[in-house]
């Protein structure tokens, strides 16, 4: 019990500390969106003095109003077919996505997802080859952690391609084209190896799953002490009502009910309020209990992720040829997932593919690999 508490505070306050000083070193720029602006057009007022009044340099202009030369300057506001509620309305568009572009490090982004791409490569071949397991599953979750969530930061992140993206949508009717494109390529990561991005890449994922393991034993395969498994009727019941909530605050209010709680802000100590921290220790605490609750509890990105698993090319099947029935791998699983793949009886749960399941089976009978999964013979798990 001493060693799974003293892993668990050293492993948070390393990650505290270590992402201060991190987020120094980077000096990122603070990411809000901007206050609208009320403009006010008066009848003779010119495009030049419309830029210098509301402090518009000319390429932000040219981007409002179309702009084909210099003497469009001196044309009147009202003379480029908007009238007053439609400018005012496109001034505060092009200002709200100007200013997304500017508060990006665009050198960390592209950096990191490089090194997104090349280290679950790397995972999938040694995954492919059954050289994941107990003895190294941990590091290879700490090292996401350190690589993904320390050293690279809290953003991007699976998640804010959604929350954001939705955010954005709901209060200001955008939509920033590059945090679409992030969206797309993690899909397509979620839909070419079963959740890859969400199981070894995310930040927050790989730290819930390595302070998950801290609970169990030499094995990998039961949990020292009280650790639970939620049906999964009651998790995305939860994940389906927090994803319709954030929809409605965005749209109605433009408000992101996530932004007070959000908890990939531990690798943003700073910006974590106290309301902030003490979710994150709940949700930091439980994952030593339940398995990656955020995961499967709140994530938007992983509520749209579970729904695109289902087409996943790979993912975790079974050869009922070489299946004894002994269940073994459904037990060692950290969630209801693997029981309902093995049975096909129910609903399939989001599968992490953390590998507990290949490790564990006496028969080699479950594989990482493509094609459709096949039901269970009739009675073949029948008590």
């Amino acid at each position: 019990m001493w060693r799974i508490i003293i892993a668990f505070v050293l492993t948070i306050m390393v990650v505290v500390s270590a992402s201060v000083v991190s987020i120094r070193l980077w000096a990122g720029k603070k990411e809000q969106l901007p206050e609208d602006i009320s403009v006010i057009i008066d009848n003779d007022m010119t495009l030049a003095q419309f830029g210098q009044k509301y402090n518009l340099r000319r390429p932000t202009l040219k981007e409002i109003f179309n702009l084909t030369s210099q003497a469009d300057l001196n044309k009147s506001v009202l003379d480029f077919g908007m009238n007053r509620q439609q400018i005012s309305k496109k001034v505060n568009q092009v200002l709200t996505l100007q200013a997304e572009h500017a508060s990006k490090n665009w050198i960390k982004i592209v950096l990191k997802g490089g090194l997104w791409i090349v280290f679950l490569i790397v995972v999938f071949f040694l995954f492919r080859k059954g050289k994941i397991n107990t003895s190294n599953r941990k590091w290879i979750y700490a090292a996401a952690v350190i690589i993904f969530g320390i050293i690279l930061g809290s953003d991007p992140s699976p998640m804010g391609t959604v929350k954001d993206a939705l955010v954005l949508f709901g209060s200001k009717r955008l939509i920033f084209p590059p945090r679409l494109i992030a969206f797309f390529v993690f899909l397509l990561m979620v839909v070419l190896a079963n959740k890859f991005i969400c199981s070894w890449g995310c930040q927050l994922g790989t730290l819930q799953d390595l302070i998950f393991r801290f609970n169990r034993d030499s094995r990998d395969r039961n949990g020292l002490f009280g650790q639970v498994k939620i049906p999964f009727i009651i998790s995305n019941s939860v994940r389906i009502i927090f994803f319709l909530a954030l929809t409605i605050a965005a749209f109605l209010w433009a408000f992101d009910i996530v932004e007070p709680v959000d908890p990939f802000k531990i690798f943003k100590p700073q910006a974590i309020s106290i309301v902030g921290g003490i979710f994150l220790g709940l949700i930091l605490v439980a994952s030593l209990f339940v398995y990656r609750p955020w995961c499967h509890f709140f994530c938007p990105f992983g509520l749209v992720g579970w729904l695109a698993e289902k087409i996943s090319i790979f993912k975790i099947k079974v050869d009922y040829d070489k299946c004894i029935s002994c269940q073994a791998c459904s037990k060692a699983c950290p969630s209801t997932v693997m029981d309902a793949i093995l049975k096909r009886d129910k609903v399939v749960p989001d599968c992490f593919s953390c590998g507990n399941c290949i490790e564990t089976c006496p028969a080699a009978a479950i594989s990482f690999s493509s094609g459709k999964r096949q039901k269970p013979p009739q009675d073949k798990f029948a008590e």
